[in-house]
């Protein structure tokens, strides 16, 4: 994501606010179902970005602010965009004249000099943005409360996202007053109530406000309806909104409605513009008819009965998914929750954690519903009519990202508007790849719009990224890969990914420095120069091209095709290399920094959401791409967070990924907990909800991998209802970081593997026969034939209580003078400890303990200088645990990086040890000096 920011302008959708009355069942409860599932703040919100709450039905969005003396409704429909057909200079970012050896000449210039500036590539392959456009603000709703103070009592307002409701509520005069809001899918429409404890005492104005000159407000009995052009582009849009009173009386005037003395009142809102996603007009029908249908067809239902249509659908998919990790919410409204988390040990941390987890599902949830656009840079939510970076589709990881929860969070069905997206940007991409590489295929690149912008523009670090289609490619084959749907793969997945490669295969270039396939000219987002063969090109056209001979083999087709496109994979450069300082080089030359802190680390996409690099098939890569991440460093705008969380979830290290998480939520993260670059970007939340779900359950290599990245602060846990590779479901108990339970739920027979260290010597249990299944072992791994239908559950043994280091013999570096011996780390006290921290920094400090025999061990647990009273800034940070049978040779089996738990437990193996060694590998946060450890125990499992 670039900083520099951009106007763009956006088309609409139908969408809905309302106004019911108040017969039917009654509606929820004052305060949320569930504390551990709320938002909520004792004031109003006085800034859009930062203290609003959302709500959102896919197409429609809406921002409730909770003012006292005048709410405001700020709301939003997907496809009212400025820009695209219409504007008169739009060509969808195509060059406009020919350039039949442009891109031949940069291959050249590439080959010769290595390395060529973003500037000169984008004067010879780039041009004038023209009609990109940009989303836009659809209008405010306001209501102004009638002989309401400017001081009320019991204020409270909240976001109910087990219920995906909106709410307010206040005394004054002896009178309870409440305001809900919904944006109901079934019915699209957007949906506020508004009651008062005693009869006749609801009184207000409505009033609406357009962002935009031209626009044209008639108020009609009941109803009030906004209809206009956008003068850009001839976009015809339109909204309405519908007032519907229990008791009391309306008065209409040009522009607003007065209610006064109502008992109850129900306000319906929907929104719609004529945007249709064919290419090239864009154009469909006028939005009033569908406008009108769904706003009356929601008046006559009751809110009790608009209500819970709306609940029951949203639940439908939320509530397939429970997290907790020991949290307890505290009484305490969420910005001040936010602003004294800390990420320690206390229980009320781990409830934000769990509520920042679950949010993001709930985002998902609201902007990305079938039938409309998918989720932009912003959701669904934006109050600009310039909004950063025009709130478009950046396709260099940030649309990416905004999907990266939706299969594993088993929201699958969330993904059916991008799905719809890239098959919309198909056809203007086939002319896109012709027009600029004559090619055959498709092509998107760095940024897109709902118009098609398949196309180019000049902005030198963010116009070229031809990769983009490959990685979206990804998300469609991931989809088969999580259900199996063959029919899916057939008939949406494989007819995009082929067309893809048949791109691919007409524009990689052979490298005159080794004859291997290369993309070239090159990027890595947003970093450096243009070269041949950057990682991050190769790793994602390496996934296309695996993953298409894949699909192609399953479904039997394209034989013929087949052999040319394994001889175009078996040629291509991997994008996999390790420079001279042990790093994953980001280009093929070995030109990386190790001070370049860069936001972007994609040469890591192999790691995430790739497969290539994994710390379970190929740890030398794996380590190698832990080397660039440390070089990375730890910062990052929001999003950048979120996917640093991912990256060290997938190298199994927990407390590293959730050092990330906390710092996301100190420093990139809002009082209404939405994600800030800064700005607000939508796409740090999606991430850190996905890398939370990383930490618990990964399947990228073909095994159900469980608990790979537990962190020290998650110590006893659950969670239900993840989603693997495989179509299976996945609950997991733990307890001391170790399983306790493993079920799998299976929706496709065939063969599974699953990983966790309880699988070394627990049964599998079939729970429909409840008779063990017969499986193949391999240490924590095992293999069995599941069925579909199925459930099957793993259960550990009690944990063992001996402690195999306890009075052992210990020895420490000679080199490091300490007042306590080593022994003190083995003395089952707390009282004192191995002190290393008097040593100045400088090369690694080890201590180790003879178990006297060779045993199998599994898990060790740290009690650091914090557990024995003493500041927790000399708690071990960095550290390698090593076994060895002789003494001699050792085997690294944990290496926890940024460790700031008092006790740190670490599950491995099983595996086989006389010897057990600590290294202390960098300085704790007191520069200069080393750790402290008070105890270092060794347990069988």
């Amino acid at each position: 994501m670039r900083r520099p920011l951009a106007a763009v302008l956006v088309p609409v959708v139908a969408a809905g606010i309302l106004a019911v009355a108040s017969a039917g069942p009654p509606g929820p409860a004052l305060a949320a179902s569930d504390p551990a599932l709320a938002l909520w703040y004792d004031e109003p919100a006085t800034d859009w970005e930062t203290r609003s709450l959302p709500i959102g039905n896919g197409a429609m969005g809406a921002s409730a602010f909770g003012g006292i003396q005048s709410e405001r409704l700020q709301y939003n429909e997907k496809t009212l965009w400025t820009g695209g057909p219409g504007d008169g200079n739009y060509n969808n970012g195509n060059w406009t004249s020919p350039r039949p050896t442009a891109i031949d000449d940069v291959q050249a210039l590439i080959d010769s000099q290595q390395r060529v500036s973003p500037n000169t590539v984008a004067s010879r392959l780039g041009g004038p943005r023209a009609g990109f456009g940009g989303y836009q603000n659809f209008g405010d709703i306001y209501l102004d409360m009638t002989g309401t103070p400017a001081s009320v009592a019991n204020y409270r307002r909240e976001l109910d996202i087990a219920e995906a409701t909106a709410r307010v509520s206040y005394d004054t005069g002896g009178v309870t007053y409440r305001r809900e809001f919904i944006a109901s899918h079934p019915r699209n429409v957007i949906v506020t109530r508004l009651t008062a404890s005693q009869a006749g005492r609801v009184s207000f104005v409505l009033r609406h406000v357009a962002p935009r000159t031209g626009a044209t407000t008639t108020v009609s009995g009941d109803r009030i309806t906004v209809r206009g052009t956008l003068s850009n582009n001839g976009l015809l849009y339109e909204s309405q909104i519908r007032v519907i009173l229990d008791g009391g009386s309306r008065t209409n005037s040009a522009d607003r409605m007065t209610v006064s003395g109502a008992t109850s009142a129900t306000i319906i809102l929907s929104a719609g513009t004529n945007y249709a996603s064919t290419y090239p007009a864009y154009r469909g029908a006028d939005p009033k008819p569908r406008v009108t249908a769904a706003v009356d067809g929601a008046a006559g239902q009751s809110w009790g009965a608009l209500w819970s249509q709306h609940v029951t659908d949203y639940q439908a998919l939320f509530n397939r998914v429970s997290l907790n990790v020991g949290g307890q919410m505290p009484n305490l409204p969420t910005d001040d929750l936010r602003s004294a988390y800390t990420g320690g040990a206390s229980t009320a941390d781990r409830a934000l954690e769990t509520l920042f987890f679950q949010y993001g599902r709930y985002l998902l949830i609201s902007s990305s519903r079938a039938g409309s656009l998918p989720a932009n840079l912003q959701g669904v939510w934006n109050n600009s009519n310039s909004p950063p970076w025009s709130a478009d589709y950046h396709v260099n990881i940030n649309l990416q990202m905004n999907y990266w929860p939706a299969e594993i969070t088993n929201l699958a069905e969330t993904t059916a508007p991008l799905f719809d997206y890239i098959d919309a940007l198909r056809p203007p991409g086939r002319v896109s790849a012709q027009n600029i590489y004559n090619s055959p295929g498709w092509v998107v690149h760095n940024e897109t719009t709902p118009w098609g912008y398949t196309g180019v523009h000049d902005w030198p670090t963010s116009f070229w990224f031809p990769e983009a289609g490959a990685w979206l490619a990804q998300h469609l084959y991931d989809h088969y890969l999580f259900t199996r749907d063959v029919a899916f793969l057939r008939d949406r997945a494989y007819p995009v990914m082929r067309e893809l490669v048949q791109f691919w295969v007409a524009n990689l270039h052979t490298d005159p420095r080794d004859n291997r396939l290369v993309v070239s000219p090159s990027y890595s987002p947003e970093n450096g120069d243009f070269t041949a063969g950057a990682a991050m090109s190769q790793q994602i056209v390496w996934e296309l091209l695996s993953n298409t001979i894949q699909a192609s083999s399953t479904l039997g087709l394209d034989a013929g095709a087949r052999p040319q496109w394994q001889s175009t994979l078996d040629r291509l450069d991997p994008g996999l290399r390790i420079g001279s300082w042990g790093q994953l080089q980001e280009w093929k030359g070995d030109w990386d920094s190790p001070t370049d802190t860069h936001r972007h680390v994609s040469h890591l996409f192999g790691l995430h959401p790739g497969r290539q690099i994994s710390a379970l098939t190929n740890a030398n890569y794996a380590n190698a791409a832990r080397v660039s991440l440390n070089a990375r460093g730890d910062g990052g705008t929001g999003w950048s967070k979120a996917w640093k969380i991912n990256f060290w979830a997938r190298l199994r290290d927990g407390d590293r990924a959730h050092k990330l998480l906390r710092e996301q939520l100190t420093g990139s993260t809002l009082a209404n907990l939405w994600d800030t670059h800064p700005p607000f970007q939508i796409d740090g939340n999606f991430g850190a909800t996905s890398g939370i779900t990383e930490m618990l359950l990964q399947s990228q290599v073909g095994v159900v991998d469980v608990l790979p990245a537990l962190p020290s602060a998650w110590s006893n846990g659950a969670v239900r209802g993840l989603r693997a590779r495989g179509n299976v479901t996945v609950d997991v108990e733990w307890a001391n970081r170790s399983a306790t339970r493993i079920t799998l739920a299976t929706g496709t027979s065939g063969n599974l593997t699953v990983r966790n260290p309880i699988l070394a010597t627990a049964d599998v249990v079939d729970l429909t026969t409840g008779q063990p299944v017969a499986v193949t072992r391999n240490g924590p791994q095992v293999t069995f034939a599941a069925v579909a239908g199925r459930s099957y559950r793993a259960t550990a043994a009690s944990t063992p209580t001996t402690n195999l280091a306890l009075n052992r013999p210990a020895t420490a570096d000679s080199s490091c003078a300490t007042t306590e011996g080593p022994e003190k780390a083995v003395n089952g006290s707390v009282s004192g400890g191995w002190s290393d921290k008097w040593c100045s920094s400088g090369p690694s400090k080890w201590w180790r303990v003879d178990l006297g025999t060779a045993t199998t061990v599994g898990r060790f647990v740290v009690r650091h200088a914090g557990a024995g009273g003493e500041s927790a800034a000399f708690n071990t940070r960095d550290f390698d645990i090593q076994v060895s049978t002789n003494g001699s040779t050792w085997t690294t089996v944990a290496s926890p990086r940024g460790n700031t738990a008092n006790v740190s437990t670490h599950p491995v193996g099983p595996v086989s040890a006389r010897y057990v060694r600590m290294n202390v590998l960098t300085p704790t946060t007191n520069a200069g000096e080393l750790a402290r450890v008070y105890e270092f125990e060794v347990y069988p499992s």
